[in-house]
């Protein structure tokens, strides 16, 4: 526009160009004929997505896998040694990251639950939870229990009895009762599963609610403004996403072999020389994990799986009834208020306090963040698939509570009897001393040897664990498959059996390296494997609340916000007391109108649920019959 024009026919000129801009857009149609504040969500079942493996994420992640098995191999020492570098680097420099990832997502996914956008569901509008509440909680309480419980249940909180963190309390006195106990439930409660909570709440709000295949690099998409996860940077991703659970995984498989190992030699007296049995039990459990995925059998494993976590609670029970009952009744709710109040201690705690402190944390509490965040893209997906159809709050308060409380119950039980019975006759570490305890893997059948029944018993644990360790082992492989083969949910055999083995030949290679200090092995690749995936669970969360923000439920909200307030101040000003709200249209520069600010045509809010074909082409697509047009389809019912 020319400035030198007068003024009244530069005002005439902006005036015919805004009617002109107002014509344009009343031309323009939605996609799909619908508005984005009316689309009632995409499932991801419901596109066109051809499915295919990606075979530069298999060579490149698998060839770098492979590598690294044949190294650690060849010269376990040498692999401990760098992998003890990078450890100590990363808990110096970068542990504070995983800290206030764990504090960070806890308070974020609450303000999230019991704010507005708690009210999306994590599928179509109106549809129902694919799940009772009861199944639901008995799926997650599923969720919570595996080879870690049995393990790390009497050895942790013993280990914190009597070697507290710096500056917690005292060693061996009545104080560090419930202080071990508080400190064992902060490593495996509420942190830990806002970690898995952020993948599986962004799993399932972008395949249920936006129709997006359940890859990690699909959650970022909306943060790099990419419509396909066939990219680089989307590949480093889900490749991160894969190393993460490889290791992850591979630590539990494990400390399976090594607990299993050690329940046979308790069980029959025989003794080999070092790992070599666990090794064994790795090669042979590993054999089952392969027959699982290739003969169609996953539905015994299942069943096997469901069986696990009733016989999981009878070993709670027994441990309660047989173990001092009175004791654990008194403890229980006292470790809950203990592990409640003393919180912000125990995150507080951080590398800048002293060696004695960076020890305690890199051994126990970034350690353990570190091996959540590797857990977190298989805990998450299987999360995710069992909670559609919930509401955002639903999912945040039934993840961050459910499994945590059974998780608290079951540590305060297996680690105050562990405690119970050395207060009472040193049974498990003669004269309070650290160096005395039994090896981590051996202490659970110390304490199941103090208890009536424990040679019924511990036959049974080896069992469970066996189980735990196919059911554990052909879950990850199967996520690894999906996320290497584009999200499909039913992934070839031939690439989930491939990354079975990957898993099977990391923990090999953990036990080699680890060698007596196997716990050393796991805390060193564990942590230094995550860090990459800690950054992508913050961008997670950027991307999600990003998109909560264009949310067909919350452009209604806004909407209906600013209609009532819109409403009652027109009623009042010109009817005074009483009036009517009545709907009727207005014009877009009136100071009434309700989307006066909004653009309900912008890339953002309406890109998303165009439909495509398999090439990404757009095809039609009708909302209200909730099916796609085909060219030249007749309409329904004879119309014409």
């Amino acid at each position: 526009m020319d400035p030198s024009e007068p003024g009244e026919k530069r005002e005439q000129t902006r005036s015919t160009r805004r009617e002109s801009a107002k014509s344009f857009i009343r031309e323009v149609t939605y996609p799909h004929s619908i508005h984005p504040a009316l689309v009632p969500g995409v499932s991801v079942e419901d596109q066109r997505i051809r499915y295919s493996i990606d075979w530069r994420i298999v060579s490149v992640v698998g060839g770098l896998i492979v590598a690294f098995i044949a190294w650690g191999v060849l010269d376990p020492q040498q692999v401990f040694d760098a992998s003890s570098a990078a450890l100590a680097w990363v808990m110096q420099n970068m542990g504070w990251v995983f800290t206030a990832l764990a504090t960070g997502l806890m308070f974020f996914l609450l303000i999230l639950a019991f704010s507005r956008y708690g009210k999306i569901p994590l599928g179509l509008d109106g549809e129902k939870a694919e799940y009772s509440t009861m199944s639901w909680t008995a799926m997650l309480f599923a969720a919570g229990i595996g080879i870690g419980i049995i393990f790390f249940g009497p050895y942790e909180p013993m280990s914190h009895y009597l070697d507290p963190r710096p500056g917690g309390y005292d060693a061996a006195t009545q104080e560090a009762v419930k202080g071990a106990m508080s400190q064992s439930a902060m490593h495996w409660g509420i942190n830990a599963w806002a970690i898995y909570a952020i993948v599986g709440l962004a799993v399932a709000y972008v395949s249920y609610r936006r129709g997006r295949v359940p890859l990690m690099s699909s959650i970022l998409m909306p943060l790099f403004a990419v419509k396909s996860t066939d990219t680089l940077p989307a590949r480093l991703i889900d490749g991160m996403a894969i190393v993460a659970t490889l290791f992850g995984t591979a630590a539990s498989l494990g400390i399976g072999a090594l607990q299993i190992a050690k329940g046979v030699e308790v069980v029959s007296g025989w003794s080999p020389a070092g790992n070599t049995f666990a090794l064994l039990i790795i090669m042979v459990l590993t054999i089952g994990t392969i027959l699982s995925a290739v003969s169609g059998v996953a539905k015994g494993i299942r069943w096997l799986s469901n069986i696990n976590m009733v016989l999981a609670i009878g070993l709670a029970l027994f441990f309660f009834i047989v173990g001092p009952t009175a004791f654990l009744a008194n403890m229980i709710p006292a470790v809950i208020v203990d592990y409640v109040g003393s919180m912000p201690e125990m995150l507080s705690a951080n590398m800048g306090e002293g060696e004695d402190m960076q020890a305690f944390l890199s051994g126990w509490t970034t350690f353990y963040w570190a091996w959540w965040v590797s857990w977190s893209p298989f805990v998450g997906v299987f999360v995710a698939k069992i909670s559609r159809g919930r509401t955002i709050r639903q999912f945040i308060l039934g993840v961050l509570f459910i499994p945590s409380t059974i998780i608290v119950l079951a540590f305060t039980i297996l680690g105050g009897t562990s405690i119970w019975i050395q207060r009472q006759s040193g049974g498990i570490a003669p004269g309070d001393d650290p160096a005395g305890m039994p090896a981590a893997e051996e202490i659970f059948f110390t304490v199941l040897d103090q208890l009536p029944g424990a040679g019924i018993v511990a036959p049974v644990v080896i069992v469970m664990l066996a189980v735990f360790f196919i059911t554990t082992a052909d879950s990850a492989s199967l996520v690894n498959s999906q996320l290497s083969q584009r999200g499909n949910p039913n992934p070839r055999k031939g690439v989930t059996v491939f990354w079975g083995l990957c898993m099977a030949g990391i923990a090999v290679v953990i036990l080699l390296a680890g060698g007596e200090d196997a716990l050393q092995g796991l805390q060193n690749f564990i942590t230094v494997t995550a860090l990459p995936f800690a950054v992508v669970l913050v961008l997670m969360a950027i991307a999600l609340l990003r998109e909560l923000r264009t949310d067909p439920y919350t452009i209604r909200d806004d909407f209906q916000e600013q209609a009532l307030s819109n409403a009652v101040v027109h009623g009042v000003r010109d009817h005074g007391d009483n009036f009517a709200i009545a709907v009727e249209e207005t014009d877009a520069d009136s100071d009434y109108a309700t989307g006066g600010d909004f653009n309900s045509r912008a890339a953002e809010v309406t890109d998303w649920y165009t439909r495509t074909d398999e090439d990404g082409n757009p095809v039609d697509y009708d909302y209200e019959r909730g099916e796609y047009i085909i060219a030249n389809e007749p309409p329904p019912d004879g119309q014409s």
